[in-house]
């Protein structure tokens, strides 16, 4: 057995030394093209007309972050005597991803003067009973669901689908008495575009 001399070792010891960042940033690319090739991040090619998990759909779909958490509970803005509209989801479900802009819309319309409540239904505890101040009462085992409370919280609608944003501003428009859309001036929204936003009457 030959020995190599201590000058020969210190020389492959720094060779290696050099070369190994290059070795596992090989590997590491080598790993992450196997994982999208296999399949095993099928995750990312998540899309809205299909029901794979890709995250927030509030976010992702109707570019509004600020719909989930809600700040409120059932309870509480049911207390408060605070109209509210309670939304049942899930963020692996087309039918809620397409849904997610309505609900948006229906937040830029009413959100300051009623509750919405998305309510994620994975997050609803399992009991044999609920109170009429959890949203586990009123779910009925479909999403989107779509249930709206007047100030007394009676419960004025109970929608369940995708449901047009139409059918639940009808609905609104009578819990806070305003004309119906037929008579009133229709809401345009203004153009982030345009330089005087006066001029696109």
């Amino acid at each position: 057995m030959k020995v190599l001399p201590l000058l020969q070792i210190h020389s492959l010891s720094r060779f290696f030394s050099h070369l190994w960042p290059r070795i596992r940033q090989g590997v590491l690319i080598l790993l992450v093209s196997l994982l999208c090739f296999t399949g095993l991040a099928a995750d990312a090619s998540a899309g809205i007309n299909d029901d794979r998990y890709d995250g927030n759909i509030f976010v992702l779909y109707a570019g509004n972050g600020s719909l989930v958490p809600a700040s409120v509970t059932l309870k509480q803005t049911l207390k408060q005597g605070r109209p509210t509209v309670l939304v049942f989801y899930i963020d692996d479900s087309s039918d809620c991803k397409q849904f997610a802009t309505v609900v948006s819309r229906v937040q830029e319309f009413y959100g300051r003067a009623a509750s919405i409540i998305p309510v994620d239904v994975d997050s609803i505890p399992v009991k044999d009973s609920y109170d009429p101040t959890e949203p586990g009462y009123y779910y009925e085992g479909v999403v989107p669901q779509t249930v709206i409370f007047d100030q007394e919280g009676k419960v004025r609608y109970n929608g369940k689908g995708q449901v047009p944003y139409e059918a639940l501003d009808d609905v609104l428009r009578e819990v806070f008495d305003l004309l119906p859309r037929s008579k009133s001036k229709q809401l345009k929204r203004r153009s982030y575009n345009e330089f005087n936003s006066e001029l696109e009457e």
